[in-house]
């Protein structure tokens, strides 16, 4: 095995902890707690609110840290304990199953999240092994009771004897099959594993990149924020963050902090939290050269509003207005909200319709038009985490029928000359370009011309960014430290 292998925190798999603490002969938790710290609490009933609603982490934790006055070094304990677990609950699960006896979903969900709590602990962080014990058993005694606690106690104390490493290498030697091994290892569906490594390969990427991008996937992600154009320059959004900024968008800017509500200009509205990726892309496709107008510009997948705010700012600058269409009403709701600090002169309106009949119902109606198209949110894992567990290959099917029928809308919706840029948080190739092939198939031959997206994102980010030899872009977040977006830009031929 590797001996440069790294866990969740970029630190050598088996060094998270000095092993010279005398805590691993102090495993009886003797102080019979019957709760434990607000920061453990709050883990856990995050992990149990995504479990039971489908909630996203990252929009449960900030209100509940702020509600239960966690702040500080105990807010950074509970965010870096709830999204790591959820990130390595895979290797984490594959840990428990070697130490309980009975299968894992014959184990209460909420016992189950309290022992990836307390595992994640013990092999995952710079937690003396006495306290991850005690504190996760009195966790246990505290929401799932007293018997449930015995069980914990027992388990973590098994798991504790043992190294990461040694773990890895006893689950490794399960797995006869190199992409089996690596999904358990690095936490990821195999499924997953497997699109991941053929995105990999038709993007032009080495295959031996998987394990980075696997591990990138379970790194967790800097906050940036974006500086919209015409409301704060990226120089005054540095100086008043205290961070630095973005490698490769001239928009970005990389919070050295891990709370973005504390800055005036986001509050304000005058920068938001947005992706370098996601930023990049959204300046491409208002970058991509065209001839004639340039003066109304659509977003047909708008919601929650980041891309929405960043193109209306740009759209200011240049004289243009933007529609915002979004098909979920709380949604546009969002949009509206992200819009408020922008120039009235640069939104048209925000409207709730279905995409798929924008076409239809304004042929030839936009200059430009962006589909950022709903997708599996493959490209988002960093931030996202429980994504990996909820989605399925049958999502993917039915996302790329719906997003073949948006690009097919849009492409009726610009007019001739026009420009259509198609994004995905996903490098999915059937999310991706898949959907662009089949789309252009079903048109008729010379009705849309491929614009060439690598030199647009080249002359935004600089000859420096590693980009593969090809019309469309594909970010990955182990090269270029950004979700895995994608982009392909296409424009409307005029008939002679």
């Amino acid at each position: 095995m590797s001996t440069d292998r790294r866990d969740a925190q970029g630190r050598e798999r088996g060094g998270a902890r000095s092993r010279g603490d005398g805590h691993r002969g102090a495993l009886n938790p003797s102080d019979r707690r019957s709760g434990t710290d607000p920061a453990r609490t709050v883990a856990f009933d995050v992990l149990r609110e995504v479990a039971d609603s489908d909630a996203y982490a990252n929009l449960v934790l900030p209100p509940m840290l702020r509600s239960r006055g966690v702040s500080g070094r105990d807010a950074a304990f509970a965010t870096e304990l709830t999204y790591g677990t959820l990130r390595l609950r895979g290797r984490y699960d594959a840990v428990l199953a070697l130490c309980v006896d009975r299968p894992l979903d014959r184990i209460d969900g909420p016992v189950l999240d309290v022992l990836r709590l307390g595992v994640h602990q013990v092999l995952g962080m710079r937690v003396p092994v006495h306290a991850a014990v005690s504190e996760t058993v009195g966790l246990a005694r505290a929401r799932v009771g007293a018997g449930s606690a015995q069980l914990v106690n027992a388990v973590l104390r098994k798991v504790a004897r043992t190294e990461l490493e040694e773990w890895l290498e006893l689950i490794e030697a399960q797995e006869p099959d190199e992409v089996a091994r690596m999904s358990v290892v690095e936490s990821h569906p195999q499924w997953i594993t497997r699109a991941l490594r053929d995105a990999l390969m038709g993007a032009g990427r080495p295959v031996d990149e998987l394990g980075s991008l696997l591990e990138a996937d379970n790194a967790a992600p800097r906050v940036t924020l974006v500086a919209r154009p015409g409301l704060i320059s990226q120089e005054a959004l540095v100086e008043q963050s205290e961070s630095r900024p973005g490698q490769y968008a001239p928009t970005a800017v990389i919070l050295q902090g891990s709370d973005p509500g504390g800055i005036s200009a986001v509050r304000d509205g005058l920068a938001g939290v947005q992706d370098e990726g996601s930023q990049l892309v959204t300046l491409a496709f208002a970058a991509a050269p065209m001839d004639g107008s340039d003066e109304r510009w659509l977003d047909m997948c708008a919601g929650p509003g980041g891309k929405a705010a960043l193109l209306a700012a740009l759209a200011s600058s240049r004289g243009a207005r933007i529609v915002a269409n979004e098909i979920q009403p709380h949604r546009a709701d969002l949009v509206e909200r992200s819009l408020a600090a922008v120039p009235d002169s640069s939104v048209e309106h925000v409207q709730v319709w279905d995409g798929r009949d924008i076409g239809t119902q304004e042929p030839s109606s936009y200059d430009r038009v962006l589909v950022d198209a709903p997708c599996t949110g493959l490209g988002a894992l960093r931030r996202r985490p429980e994504s990996r567990w909820r989605r399925s290959p049958a999502d993917v099917p039915v996302l790329a029928t719906l997003q073949r029928e948006l690009l097919t809308s849009a492409l009726e919706a610009v007019r001739p000359g026009g420009i259509v840029g198609y994004v995905t948080c996903s490098p999915h190739l059937a999310e991706t370009r898949a959907v662009v092939t089949d789309v252009l198939r079903a048109l008729p031959e010379g009705s849309v011309e491929v614009v060439d997206a690598r030199a647009v994102v080249t002359e935004i980010a600089g000859t420096d960014m590693p980009l593969a030899d090809r019309t469309d872009v594909q970010l990955w977040p182990h090269l270029h430290g950004t979700d895995a977006m994608h982009l392909t830009l296409l424009r409307r031929a005029v008939q002679n």
